[in-house]
């Protein structure tokens, strides 16, 4: 299923990032309160795991991104690593058609499950991944997953496990 697009969606080009969108996503995560990794690591994706990442562009500017890769030992499963909207994009749905439109390429068969991580109190993550399993008509459970004493320091709640699926081809 496709979601429509919204009026603020209508120009927006989806597609595979390239290396050279690395610097655009860590410097949209800066604008955010998204946890910021190194931007090594944005570059990292967007050159090694392009298959399983996708950027939003409104002209040449970024406007959101999906970090994923699929686990090496659940082959049928795509991870979420973390999702990012510009702020002045956010609430427009372009969090959820960057998820559909990443589970629509050709090059993401058998994808059974999408799986994330959310701490408990992030519920904007975990209603867009609950809509995104009623928007593919089927479930979405959430169990305990990485617990606050695994996190070095006092400042990082557990994460829950959120899988989603199976998915129908």
């Amino acid at each position: 299923m496709t979601l429509a697009p919204t009026k603020q969606t209508e120009s927006i080009l989806f597609t595979q990032p390239t290396k050279q969108d690395g610097a655009d996503m860590w410097n949209l995560v800066n604008e955010t309160s998204l946890d910021q990794n190194s931007a090594y690591k944005y570059i990292m994706m967007s050159e090694f795991f392009a298959d399983t990442c996708i950027v939003a562009k409104r002209g040449h500017e970024l406007v959101g991104f999906v970090t994923a890769f699929r686990p090496p030992n659940r082959q049928d499963a795509l991870f979420i690593w973390q999702i990012g909207v510009k702020p002045s994009e956010q609430g427009n749905g372009i969090a959820s058609q960057l998820l559909q439109e990443m589970l629509k390429r050709d090059h993401n068969p058998a994808i059974n499950y999408v799986e994330a991580t959310i701490t408990p109190s992030n519920g904007a993550s975990q209603a867009l991944f609950k809509k995104l399993a009623r928007d593919l008509n089927t479930e979405c459970v959430s169990e305990r997953f990485f617990t606050e004493e695994l996190f070095p320091g006092d400042t990082h709640e557990e994460e829950l496990m959120f899988r989603i699926g199976p998915l129908s081809s």
